[in-house]
């Protein structure tokens, strides 16, 4: 049985989950307080902190995990990634004390050599500011780095960053962005695998991208006169264009159409088919979504 690291608390914990029973497996443990579950009948998983999953996974402790692309990087060690979840978006970026009034705000360029930046990841501060031939001093901080440039504790900040609201509320603003992360589903590198467990981790992938692939959008499926068809058409692209299935009706020729559309495009889109003829318009969740 092959063990999967995932986060143990947290919002990226949560939305791990949801996914994975999405995906078709639950998680089953003894307690909420349990280390390990049964995550199905073919995996097993630990429940370790985020920071931990590079290490473990790249030291066999398990074979896969999901965690922060941010930690990925900032662990240094050699992972494979399988899949991006899409969730738990945010960047990596530098920060600096923000210009009042009117004065010009600060740039990337202003930071001089051997600056001092408070960050709890120097890995990629450093090689950051290494590949602009610059050296800096790192300050480690486990939380909270934002309050350094006003304790006089470091000059800059590299943090993670989601909507920015926090800078801003310190008086602080974004000068450049080191990386872009999001949850990832990791492993040792495949041509390390042995077949059995590099062919389950694939159909691992595989499950959870069918679900990231549903999301945001859903099933619509309407009945349409054959003459409006080409309308419909041009509605409907959906995947490889929409399903047409012919349907006995009183009404004269008509025909099912079945098609995912955005759920952003719900509302127009059903405008859109009315005004075309099209009635006994159904929309549905979809759960999985394979190509």
């Amino acid at each position: 049985m092959l063990k999967i690291a995932l986060p143990n608390k947290g919002r990226l914990a949560d939305e791990v989950r949801t996914t994975l029973s999405d995906a078709g497996l639950d998680v089953r443990s003894a307690s909420e307080r349990s280390l390990t579950a049964s995550l199905g009948d073919e995996f097993a998983a630990l429940f370790v902190r985020a920071e931990d999953i590079p290490s473990l996974v790249a030291d066999g402790a398990a074979d896969a995990g999901i965690t922060g692309w941010d930690l990925v990087l900032e662990s240094g060690r050699a992972l494979e990634q399988l899949l991006d979840l899409g969730f738990g978006r945010c960047r990596l970026a530098v920060a600096m004390r923000r210009a009042e009034g009117d004065a010009p705000q600060p740039q990337l360029e202003e930071i001089p050599d051997g600056a001092r930046i408070a960050t709890k990841f120097p890995r990629q501060a450093e090689a950051f500011f290494a590949a602009r031939g610059r050296t800096i001093r790192t300050v480690h901080l486990s939380g909270a780095a934002e309050v350094a440039p006003h304790l006089g504790i470091a000059d800059v900040i590299v943090d993670l960053v989601s909507t920015g609201s926090t800078l801003r509320v310190n008086g602080l603003t974004e000068v450049a962005t080191i990386v872009e992360s999001s949850a990832r589903l990791v492993s040792r590198p495949r041509a390390s695998l042995d077949d059995v467990a590099a062919r389950s981790l694939g159909d691992l992938a595989r499950a959870l991208e069918s679900v990231v692939r549903a999301r945001g959008q859903r099933y619509l499926m309407a009945n349409a006169p054959r003459e409006s068809l080409d309308a419909v058409r041009a509605i409907l692209p959906g995947i490889s264009g929409p399903t047409v299935i012919d349907v006995t009706s009183d009404r004269g020729p008509m025909v099912a159409v079945h098609a995912v559309v955005a759920q952003s495009a719900v509302y127009r889109t059903i405008a859109r088919l009315q005004e075309a003829g099209c009635s006994g318009i159904l929309v549905t969740r979809i759960e999985r979504l394979t190509p």
